[in-house]
């Protein structure tokens, strides 16, 4: 009998199970056309905007702080060669050590991701060697084109903006992305409308138009990255997805310390719209507490404590003078601020530091008006956290990020400042967006609504690209800058003495000797505002005897020169400036005075072998023959 063929049974392959996505159906307007849904006209429009905003700061110099994360920053001068100094020391370290100092503001600043890029442009520029670094810092000029030097630095910032101009508008088209992904899932038009408001906002001038706060842009960019990859891990399942938000999530910290905010801001996204329980947020953004411990553990290596002395200055710490109770009273009102340039951005500085801002006092009603107002937004959190609603996300992002600068919980070594605030801005910008659509809906008949809101974002992109277009011309270089800012913060300190600074150097350029003199007799009186102001004001004495050596006037220069030597016996240009003074002093024939001048450049710098040596020339021809 033949044996049956005996079948196997065909192995049943069970699908891998997928997340379960509840995919929100996107909400059309019946008034507003199709194609403006679309993410790439979205993101054309959002691009296109942010490029014609910010393309005319490509003229533009170094200015404020540029100088001192970039112009005279060796690590950042030395292109790939100064990267791991970049990433081994602190953001200012260079700055610090060009001054015989030490970190001087609490906390100090760890950075580094930004700067790295700047190596990275520096090294095809071409990189200074270690050893020619000094001679760089030594020909670079601030102001006008005065030898071959200041042509490539003044070329090499305008290639900078370009950059800076690619990293904002690549930082918004991700933004565009994450609200459309994340936060407005059913309503892209919202999504728009946000990005919109914050790319054209012109408090963010700052931001932009100053290369060294590229910080900003790269910390929100990967902000957002992490959001988008979060997001996506748990739709789709992918590790490589969760190693890419962990990733961004560093790149964050690296670019600014304000990512510490997303332990809070990650898990509540989760809660709020992918609608998680509390407690399956938080454990789903445990992985990311390992990003936080290396951080830290990178941070702790390479920031020290703050020098001591700084606790006095009042340019590092802007509330020394403060007594009683004055401290956080101004602290909470100065966070009133920030909102009333958020709603009315005019007039604009650069600049809030001492005196600036008065000293407050809990009598005052900014106090109390800023607390009701705060207090008001902690309300309007709780009540829409139980609603899982976008508003509570965007109460949250603004909050949060205030935290971390309005001084009441972190000292950051200034009262205020327009860039300071760009994070919470964000904040604002969903919170509008989301009233703006929904005042359009009330409004009947529903075409009415869209033109009505299609009008106001037209008035408000054209009011916002004027001022801010005017405000990035503003910020060219530091004359320019702070001559605009004079006007606005009359009692600055930094101000003042920024302008002085800028007139001082701007006189070397002068072809008139009348306007020279001009320039130079207007510096010594802001100088002298700034010292009333702040009478211990090293750079002030300083450059006040910089000036009173171009007018060729030793003896009120060497006035300066002394208080300065009393105030800060170490400073690196101090041996010099005595020496050239000592120099004037020799051409006026005031021989004993030109003595002293030598003297004291010996006794601050032994080996200066010009002055010894002038000494013993002047010395041997007064010896009666």
């Amino acid at each position: 009998m033949a044996k049956q063929s005996v079948k196997k049974p065909v192995p049943v392959i069970k699908p891998k199970p997928q997340a379960v996505v509840e995919n929100e159906p996107i909400v059309k307007h019946p008034k507003i056309p199709a194609w403006l849904y679309d993410f790439k006209i979205q993101a054309f429009i959002v691009a296109a905007l942010a490029f014609v905003f910010y393309i005319n700061t490509v003229t533009n110099e170094s200015a404020h702080d540029d100088l001192i994360v970039i112009v005279q920053n060796e690590y950042a001068l030395e292109g790939f060669a100064g990267i791991p100094e970049i990433f081994t020391k602190d953001a200012y370290d260079s700055y610090y050590k060009q001054f015989n100092s030490s970190n001087q503001l609490a906390g100090g600043r760890y950075r580094p991701l930004s700067i790295l890029t700047f190596a990275i442009e520096q090294q095809f520029f071409g990189a200074i060697p270690k050893d020619k670094i000094d001679s760089f810092f030594n020909h670079s000029m601030q102001f006008g084109v005065k030898d071959p030097h200041e042509k490539v630095l003044n070329h090499d910032m305008h290639i900078r903006h370009f950059f800076n101009v690619l990293w904002f508008t690549l930082s918004v088209v991700v933004l565009l992305y994450f609200l459309r992904y994340i936060v407005f899932k059913s309503n892209p038009i919202m999504a728009l409308i946000a990005t919109i408001i914050f790319t054209i906002h012109p408090i963010h001038t700052e931001v932009v138009a100053n290369v060294k706060s590229r910080d900003e842009i790269m910390s929100l960019l990967f902000l957002c990255l992490t959001f988008i990859f979060a997001f996506k891990y748990k739709e789709l399942q992918k590790k490589w997805l969760l190693w890419a938000s962990l990733f961004s999530f560093l790149l964050a910290f690296l670019s600014k310390e304000y990512a510490i905010t997303m332990i809070v801001l990650l898990p509540l996204s989760f809660y709020i719209f992918d609608k998680r329980s509390i407690q399956k947020s938080i454990m789903d953004t445990l992985p990311y507490l390992g990003v936080v411990v290396v951080y830290i553990i990178m941070r702790l290596q390479v920031v020290s404590s703050a020098n001591p002395d700084s606790a006095t200055e009042i340019l590092n710490n802007p509330y020394a003078f403060a007594v009683g109770n004055q401290k956080i009273a101004t602290e909470i009102a100065t966070s009133l601020n920030y909102l009333k340039l958020l709603i009315f951005p005019h007039p604009l500085s650069a600049d809030y530091s001492y005196n600036s801002i008065p000293y407050k006092e809990f009598s005052h009603p900014l106090v109390w008006l800023s607390l009701i107002v705060h207090f008001g937004m902690i309300w309007g959190f709780f009540y829409y956290f139980k609603k899982r609603s976008v508003l509570c996300f965007a109460i949250a992002f603004y909050l949060l990020n205030l935290a971390m600068i309005c001084n009441i919980i972190f000292d950051i070594g200034a009262t205020m400042g327009e860039r300071l605030i760009y994070h919470s801005s964000l904040g604002f910008a969903i919170f509008l967006a989301y009233f703006l659509y929904k005042g359009m809906e009330k409004i009947k008949p529903a075409s009415l609504g869209v033109a009505s809101l299609s009008g106001f974002m037209v008035i408000i992109i054209v009011l916002c690209g004027f001022k801010t277009m005017e405000r990035n011309l503003q910020w060219k270089n530091d004359l320019t800058l702070f001559n605009a800012d004079i006007k606005v913060a009359p009692n600055s300190v930094m101000v003042n003495a920024n302008v002085a600074a800028a007139l001082i150097d701007k006189a070397d350029f002068e072809k008139n000797d009348s306007l020279k003199k001009q320039d130079l007799h207007e510096s010594i009186k802001l100088i002298n505002k700034a010292i009333s102001l702040h009478p211990t004001y090293v750079i002030a004495y300083l450059n006040k005897g910089l000036a009173w050596f171009k007018l060729e006037m030793p003896d009120s220069e060497i006035v300066c020169l002394d208080k300065a030597r009393s105030l800060y016996p170490n400073h690196p240009k101090l041996p010099e400036m005595y020496y050239n003074t000592g120099v004037t002093f020799y051409l006026h024939k005031q021989y004993p005075q030109a003595i002293y001048a030598w003297q004291s450049t010996l006794k601050l710098k032994p080996d200066y072998v010009q002055a010894s040596n002038a000494i013993n020339v002047l010395k041997a021809s007064m010896q009666p023959k």
